[in-house]
């Protein structure tokens, strides 16, 4: 159907299923609160890889589909990742898994050192709905559990890992291994879920949606104590540092886990999709009895010379997928809808469903998405429809049972009044998406807007919550994001607010002081620009080198930006023609909101620029993460496999099987004394 419609009108939708895909992406990743089944997220994901499959030019690169997850919480000490800890890619049907099966083939005949590796035999396992854990031992000892965060950046749990009752703390086999890196699933089993619940009903307190959430809420508790009164498992899953040579399977690598005393689930290894097909059978039928939730299985390339061969995507590796459960689907009535306004003015559709109990969650609000498609489902008031599976609050409808339509209900119609300011609604020729005119004069965008300003990826303004903001501005205290810079002057007002205490307010004008040293790109996402994510606004920001030079450019100028197309250059050039946007800016300069000229940073020479590297093995002078970012300040593309591609190889000590792989393809080795050297 996407091919029928224009490019803008394409775009729209991506953006659309972007901005969910990472409020959702935050919801599960980092609040541990998803608002949405994993079924309804799957298929809002398809949904995005499908338009991005169809229309490669349109790719945004903001796309969650290049992402894992979101930032972690604060609350906890930030680890970086030694490795980046991916998410997996899903296939719903054997059609799904034999082309995943294909597109692994395809990619092992396109490297000669794999070429006759056809049809290779793959590992599956039972995926565990848990929350991932990297661990980490030194000489066989435990020293470390950090979260998956957003796959490079994760939280420091260890203390609370540590009451883990099945967990390993002392792992005797491995103590001639200097580093040993675990990655697995911590899960509550249901029969402590079931327990757990029952206490809480028993005392009064609140009980827990899933046995997901209640394993990640006992991980987050901030007191460990808290966590060892609560049944939680580890069950492992891969072996990314530390494994012995002789070890050459995915398989092996989980028996060895095995040996050394972790728990891992059921295991099999399968030839063909037939064999994968009759596994993923066998576990449907015995899912129920099982004593841990699970929502699939995960099939992977088991022998892990292949994987490492195969490589990875930006968010994913190649060698490896979820095969996923098949979803589940109600119905009920669809009773109303209404509209709600979105911080770029976006009307935004709500059905109100009669309640229904969607596993085991009762759902009664419904996305429609757009005008658009209320108009695709034909959808009414009064209507049954079909619910996709979903979590806790936004389900999806999948179909319309027209044939059971009363008599008396009535097409919908787009208001012509937005509800919250009553501004004209404007819905442009060619788009589904209808929008506010009241633009930062709409109070439901004000909010929104100043939400935004103040986040990590934007101002970062840390205090500074959803909660005050709205607080501020319902009292008049706060109207625009200049505004916000001018709290000081109202100090004994915000003491006077309930429960903002006179620390709390310091620490706050602390904050905000500190945001006034920014960066151009940071800015320019901070204004809340339609179209314009955080890579679009470095692209900007790297184009032009000042934001003089980007508020008089002209449409034509814009639109030679990298990831600026037609759609946004138009966006870009229109908000820096309402005078009520300039002046805010005026504002936010005069209160001292500055950064260093972009020109001054990206005059840096790029001599690798056009180069790939590959960067293994244990770094002494600096963390591998550090030399990441000297090397892509250098222009180099940092890649995580080795190919015939790769430019050269950075090898830190106990390189390993890339630098095998990189000295068989004769790619240049470049030790750490060498690279030293060559950044001086």
């Amino acid at each position: 159907m996407s091919n029928k419609l224009t490019n803008p009108q394409i775009l729209q939708q991506m953006r659309v299923l972007i901005t969910a895909l990472k409020d959702h992406n935050h919801a599960y990743y980092v609040l541990d609160n998803p608002k949405i089944d994993d079924n309804e997220y799957d298929q809002l994901r398809r949904e995005l890889v499908e338009l991005e499959n169809q229309h490669p030019n349109l790719v945004q690169l903001d796309s969650p589909t290049n992402q894992v997850g979101d930032k972690p919480l604060a609350a906890f000490t930030q680890v970086m990742h030694d490795i980046p800890m991916l998410s997996l890619g899903n296939v719903f049907d054997e059609a799904g898994l034999k082309d995943f099966m294909r597109k692994v083939n395809d990619r092992l005949a396109e490297t000669p050192t794999t070429a006759m590796s056809k049809n290779p035999a793959y590992e599956m396992e039972l995926k565990l709905d848990g929350l991932a854990v990297s661990l980490k031992y030194e000489h066989g000892a435990f020293i470390q559990a950090v979260t998956r965060g957003d796959g490079q950046t994760g939280e420091d749990i260890t203390q609370n890992v540590k009451t883990i009752r099945n967990l390993p703390l002392v792992l005797p086999q491995a103590k001639n291994i200097e580093v040993l890196e675990v990655r697995g699933e911590v899960l509550m089993p249901k029969a402590g879920f079931n327990k757990l619940n029952r206490q809480a009903e028993e005392n009064g307190d609140k009980t827990f949606a899933n046995p997901r959430n209640a394993a990640a809420g006992s991980l987050r508790q901030l007191d460990p104590a808290i966590a060892g009164s609560r049944p939680l498992a580890f069950y492992g899953y891969s072996v990314n540092q530390g494994l012995p040579e002789e070890v050459e399977t995915q398989y092996d690598a989980l028996q060895w886990l095995n040996q050394l005393g972790f728990t891992i689930s059921d295991t099999v290894v399968v030839k063909n999709a037939d064999e994968a097909m009759a596994f993923y059978q066998s576990v449907i039928e015995k899912r129920a009895g099982l004593a841990f939730e699970i929502d699939g299985t995960v099939i992977k390339v088991n022998n892990l010379a292949l994987q490492e061969s195969l490589g990875y995507l930006s968010r994913e590796p190649r060698w490896a997928t979820a095969f996923k459960f098949p979803a589940e689907t109600v119905m009920t009535t669809l009773n109303a809808i209404e509209w709600q306004v979105g911080r770029t003015g976006a009307i935004t559709p709500v059905g109100k469903l009669t309640p229904v109990q969607v596993g085991g969650v009762t759902v009664s609000n419904v996305t429609l998405h757009n005008f658009g498609e209320i108009q695709r489902l034909d959808v009414r008031a009064g209507d049954t429809v079909s619910v996709h599976r979903a979590g806790d609050v936004i389900p999806k409808v999948t179909r319309v049972w027209h044939e059971r339509r009363p008599d008396d209900t009535t097409a919908v119609t787009l208001p012509s009044n937005c509800p919250v300011c009553d501004s004209p609604v404007v819905l442009p020729e060619g788009e589904a998406l209808a929008r506010c005119s009241g633009g930062l004069y709409c109070p439901a965008q004000q909010q929104e807007a100043l939400i935004h300003f103040v986040s990590r990826k934007a101002m970062d303004i840390d205090g500074l919550g959803e909660r005050w903001l709205i607080s501020f501005f319902e009292h008049g205290i706060v109207k625009t994001v200049a505004d916000i810079y001018q709290l000081k002057d109202h100090q004994q007002a915000l003491t006077t607010l309930e429960k903002l205490g006179e620390k709390s307010v310091q620490n706050m004008l602390v904050a905000i002081e500190k945001s006034k040293a920014t960066t151009l790109p940071r800015f320019i996402y901070a204004l809340g620009i339609r179209g314009v994510g955080e890579s679009t606004a470095l692209n900007l920001a790297k184009q032009f080198g000042d934001l003089d030079h980007i508020m008089q450019a002209d449409i034509e100028t814009l639109q030679k930006t990298p990831d600026v197309g037609d759609v946004t250059a138009e966006l870009v050039y229109d908000f820096f023609r309402a005078e009520h946007n300039v002046e805010v800016i005026c504002r936010l300069q005069q209160a001292g909101v500055h950064w260093q000229p972009v020109t001054e940073v990206s005059t840096q020479a790029q001599p690798l620029a056009g180069q790939t590297w590959v960067i293994t093995g244990t770094l002494h002078q600096m963390g591998r993460s550090e030399a990441k970012a000297k090397l892509q300040a250098l222009g180099a593309k940092v890649s995580g496999s080795v190919s015939a591609k790769t430019t050269a190889l950075l090898a830190g000590e106990k390189a390993g099987s890339k630098l095998t792989k990189a000295e068989s393809l004769g790619v240049s080795i470049v030790n750490e004394d060498a690279f030293m050297a060559m950044l001086q």
